[in-house]
């Protein structure tokens, strides 16, 4: 996009949890933790809770605004998980990342039960992918005052849905649903500033068809809500590239970067790190952050490590035993992994004044 192509998120006040946030400028991001066994990218890399715990803790130092954490897989052709069998999995997992590491939680559940015990162990956003299908989800968050993730589709959760008859006209059946759903929200009692709005990508869509959706993005700004954006590893990335999820790293900074030109608010994303230093870069280059004059590349970081031994030689185990892949699986290396710093180590602003402030 050029400059005159380019949709600015505008500034939107987005209440949750009985806290208002401003939203707008620099896109929040919502890093993912799946407690799930099954996950189409995580493949049961995080078994235990310490596990899950730890990984949300690296995804808030890497520079998360806020987790969202499921306990129900979005692979399509299972059956899905009994609500008390997802309850047990997000619950123990919700109160110690709200608790312990204070970070704002949202649940990705389409349920209204496990929505209720999720919002009453901490969670603040119930990120809904059904296109509130179970209206009674509105109903708990119109009466706890949880944030609500409207998202188009039109499949049935756990069904796969590929129908060429909306080739050309998905984007214009994405913005008549979501108005839809935005009205059944208000009229469950949700209000109009606890709303986020999600075009769904790969939901119910075949990759040209997501593509579609995406182009038109900015087209939802008329809507009046955030805008969040679940682009990372998916489908259509894995088909216009060839290749399997934990390797899509560079096709989602490309979608990531057309969505923050198109004004997305919140980005969901596997790879904060990889993902906060390709906007801290662009923000730089697009002269949206300042760039000290006096800044300069701290001396250990001007080359990789040598005359040192090797990860194993050293008693670290492989980067693929640390890790848990291989950077070709992952389609490139954490920050964590590539032993990068915190972002105020490298002409970034602090994390802490990054992470979205409640008013």
């Amino acid at each position: 996009m050029g400059d005159s192509d380019v949709a600015r998120a505008p500034t939107l006040r987005l209440r949750a949890g009985g806290r208002t946030f401003e939203l707008g400028g620099r896109p929040w991001l919502m890093g993912i933790v799946n407690a799930s066994p099954d996950s189409f990218s995580d493949a049961g890399r995080h078994r235990t809770l310490e596990d899950r715990v730890a990984l949300a803790a690296e995804l808030l130092e890497a520079g998360a605004d806020v987790i969202d954490i499921g306990g129900e897989s979005g692979v399509t052709g299972m059956p899905a998980v009994a609500a008390a069998d997802e309850i047990a999995r997000v619950v123990p997992l919700i109160k110690r990342v709200a608790g312990e590491l204070g970070a704002l939680v949202s649940v990705d559940t389409y349920k209204p039960l496990v929505a209720r015990a999720a919002v009453a162990a901490g969670a603040t956003i119930v990120n809904d992918v059904s296109g509130l299908r179970e209206p009674s989800l509105a109903d708990v968050c119109a009466r706890s005052g949880a944030g609500l993730v409207l998202m188009h589709t039109r499949a049935a959760p756990k069904e796969k849905l590929l129908d060429q008859a909306f080739d050309g006209r998905v984007a214009s059946d994405v913005d008549r649903f979501l108005r839809e759903r935005i009205a059944a929200a208000l009229e469950r009692g949700v209000a109009f500033e606890q709303l986020i709005l999600d075009p769904g990508p790969d939901f119910g869509k075949t990759p040209a068809q997501t593509v579609e959706v995406l182009r038109a993005l900015p087209a939802l700004h008329a809507l009046g809500r955030p805008v969040l954006l679940a682009v990372s590893r998916k489908d259509f990335v894995g088909a216009i590239t060839g290749r399997p999820p934990r390797a899509r790293m560079a096709g989602t900074l490309a979608a990531i970067g057309h969505g923050v030109d198109a004004g997305a608010h919140i980005l969901r994303v596997h790879d904060v790190a990889d993902v906060a230093d390709f906007l801290a870069v662009r923000a730089a280059l697009a002269g949206e952050a300042q760039v000290d004059p006096a800044l300069r590349l701290a001396g250990e970081l001007r080359r990789e490590p040598s005359g040192r031994g090797s990860d194993e030689e050293r008693g670290g185990g492989s980067r693929e035993e640390r890790s848990g892949g291989s950077r070709e699986e992952r389609g490139g290396g954490s920050r964590e992994e590539r032993g990068g710093d915190s972002r105020d180590g490298r002409g970034g602003a602090p994390r802490d004044e990054r992470r979205a402030a409640p008013r």
